[in-house]
């Protein structure tokens, strides 16, 4: 799981978006411009984009998801690429076939990418490591590991509505330690530049060592609430937990759930975000999660655009929407370096 690079070819073009840590802060922004540029397909009268037309996506779920796995699905079938969804507690896994022999068989079918979800840590680097050099892999949550789309649709739904992200104070509320999202939102912030992350969680809910990331800790909600533009809630991930590291969800949501009267301490513009699926009454309380801070549904349309954007760069090995398919009133991506340097032809494709 240390080796970013295999997330580049051998040219510096992203192949594989498995993990958020290592990468530059001028990628991310590049994936923001580009699903900014995408957002404007969904009012289109025709929602799709011809960019990965004949090309093949596998969503691979080892794990159970709904919001995930529909917007890889939506994402994909809007840049018109044939979509397979593999219902991996029914397929040859569970019958003794290894994961390697399940790629090998997906492979002989000429699929261009895989998008995997699997409850270990380091899977989807595993399974990149293993592809035919023409496939590429997505990671869409390995473990208490990493979801980097997940960041990414965050980072997006912030720049949205607070425009720069070096003023920003983020907090990051709740179970910390087992959550994938939260270690690639914090690298994420802390490449774009915030000005500051904070995690706030009961001890029993908080990493060692944590701060190592660039992060400050707080236990007190309300004190680590203060002056804050941005607060991300987490689920409580039960699934994960071993032993007793909570008394009870009803003590969890006197001392850490987001009511209306928490929420006071943080800026009075602050938005609210949740990667989902909500708990009301034990994270958040229902009149936070559909009051007018809220912008929880407007991350789940975001990742659409977001997943659109990484898709077609990781297939395309550019930022660039050439000029032939892209839709009236589609926003226009900023120039790649290519483009910049004269690598490119008048509509924007690589040469």
């Amino acid at each position: 799981m240390k080796n970013y690079n295999i997330q580049f070819d051998k040219n510096g073009r992203l192949r594989h978006f498995l993990t958020i840590e290592g990468l530059k802060r001028q990628l991310l922004v590049d994936i923001l411009d580009t699903a900014e540029s995408f957002s404007g397909v969904t009012a289109q009268s025709i929602k799709k984009v011809p960019l990965l037309r004949g090309k093949t996506v596998v969503n691979l779920f080892f794990e159970p998801s709904t919001r995930t796995r529909t917007t890889f699905e939506l994402a994909a079938k809007r840049l018109s690429a044939d979509v397979l969804n593999i219902n991996v507690t029914a397929s040859a896994t569970t019958k003794g076939e290894t994961l390697l022999d399940t790629l090998h068989n997906l492979q002989a079918m000429h699929c261009d990418m895989f998008v995997v979800r699997h409850d270990r840590g380091g899977a989807a680097h595993f399974i990149a490591q293993h592809v035919a050099p023409h496939i590429s892999v997505i990671n869409a949550g390995d473990g208490r590991h990493a979801h980097p789309t997940q960041a990414m649709l965050d980072m997006f739904t912030i720049r949205r509505h607070k425009k720069e992200f070096a003023k920003l104070n983020v907090a990051i509320v709740g179970d910390i330690l087992h959550s994938r999202v939260a270690r690639s939102q914090i690298h994420a912030l802390t490449t774009l530049g915030v000005n500051e992350v904070r995690v706030i969680g009961p001890e029993t809910l908080i990493p060692c060592e944590v701060e190592t990331l660039g992060v400050h800790v707080y236990h007190d909600l309300r004190e680590g609430l203060r002056d804050v533009d941005v607060i991300i809630m987490l689920r409580l991930q039960h699934e994960r937990m071993k032993g007793a590291l909570l008394p009870s969800e009803h003590e969890y949501f006197r001392l850490y759930g987001l009511t209306e009267e928490k929420l006071a301490y943080a800026k009075p513009d602050v938005i609210v975000m949740h990667p989902g699926p909500i708990n009301r009454g034990v994270e958040i309380d229902s009149s936070v999660a559909d009051g007018p801070r809220s912008v929880i549904l407007e991350q789940v349309t975001h990742g659409i655009a977001v997943r659109m954007a990484i898709m077609s760069m990781v297939l395309s090995g550019s930022a660039s929407i050439p000029l032939s398919i892209r839709p009236p009133g589609m926003a226009e991506v900023p120039k790649t370096q290519e483009q910049l340097s004269g690598k490119a032809n008048s509509e924007g494709e690589i040469i």
